[in-house]
């Protein structure tokens, strides 16, 4: 352990002369303090990476911890992330700790601080990236890290598990047209979102391919959550050219849309067909229950996990994972009206 501690002194020696600051500057930035300027904070773990330097275990254990950090803790389906990631802690006798911070880009600058003093075994992300600056500073700490059903495109030096959003987006508007709509609507996710436009370009090619316009007008950006889903499906509904269907970027907003049709008079799936995303439990449960894409949320939060511990262990993993989606045929879509 002493030759150990030794060696971890030089290191930081080294590197703290080559950045032209004291040694207690470098430990102030290994340890994620704040007291440090960005512009020091950013040279110092630029010379940590390319040295190589990585803290001994035994001069500062982890945490037998998985973190899983999100950006809201209120969406229905981060329990499902939870469970997946929480079956594989489990499973190698870790516990998991759960942090909400930033937005849905990316984790806020109080988050990297806290996670540094924890050293978990490493850390689950529900974002879109990560800051280069967060990278290089988990990496001089040894704590792996992965990206679970990003909103974007994570940089390809970063470890992600996603869904393939373009085919669950050409699934649902397919079995649509399939069931004989002809004028279809989507209110797909955030226009900054990558999932959202991968599905909304899976919606456009179903269309294209059945040679059906493509009615800009029909064509809304909503949130994720029920009250957009009933504020735009309100939209879209009280207008006389109305869609016979919906595909909604989110079981939530689906569910947001079936309200809307009800307070406009409208019957599911009677009157109006619509298809959510997700298959999160309320799916079933609504009324009528929700013909959706099964997006395999705590299979994904699973896949991940498993990844960010083989890389705990030194073993190579490969970096890009996408699942496959499928669609499931509920009670909330049929024929349109008159067919």
């Amino acid at each position: 352990m002493e030759d150990q501690v030794e060696r971890d002194r030089v290191t930081l020696a080294q590197i703290a002369e080559t950045a032209g600051v004291s040694v207690s500057t470098v430990s102030k930035v290994l340890n994620g303090r704040q007291d440090v300027s960005p512009t020091t904070r950013h040279r110092v773990e630029r010379l940590l990476e390319e040295h190589g330097y990585r803290r001994g275990a035994r001069s500062a254990p982890e945490a037998p911890l998985i973190e899983i950090v999100f950006h809201e803790l209120d969406a229905i389906w981060a329990m499902e992330l939870i469970l997946g990631v929480e079956k594989v802690a489990k499973e190698h006798g870790a516990s998991v700790v759960l942090t909400q911070s930033g937005t849905r880009h990316s984790p806020g600058a109080d988050w990297i601080e806290g996670v540094m003093r924890r050293r978990p075994l490493g850390v689950v992300l529900v974002f879109s990236a990560l800051p280069q600056e967060f990278k290089h500073q988990l990496r001089s700490r040894s704590i792996p890290f992965v990206i679970i059903d990003p909103a974007g495109d994570p940089d390809p030096d970063v470890p992600s598990v996603g869904s393939a959003n373009w085919s669950g987006g050409l699934a649902a508007t397919r079995h649509l047209i399939e069931c004989g709509h002809r004028r279809i609507g989507i209110i797909t996710g955030p226009e900054d979102m990558m999932c959202s436009l991968a599905r909304l370009d899976g919606y456009r090619s179903a269309m294209t391919t059945a040679g059906l316009p493509l009615d800009p007008d029909l064509v809304a950006f909503g949130d994720f959550h029920v009250e957009g889903g009933f504020s735009r499906g309100t939209r879209l509904l009280d207008r006389p050219d109305r869609p016979t269907a919906i595909f909604a970027g989110s079981d939530l907003q689906a569910i947001g849309v079936l309200e809307a049709a009800s307070a406009l008079g409208l019957r599911t799936p009677e009157d109006l067909s619509v298809v959510g995303y997700d298959d999160v439990a309320v799916a079933r449960f609504a009324r009528p229950a929700l013909t959706t894409i099964h997006q395999p949320l705590r299979k994904m939060a699973e896949a991940g996990a498993e990844m960010l511990l083989r890389m705990r262990a030194g073993e190579s993993t490969t970096t890009r994972m996408e699942l496959a989606t499928s669609l499931v045929v509920r009670s909330s879509t049929a024929a349109p009206p008159g067919a």
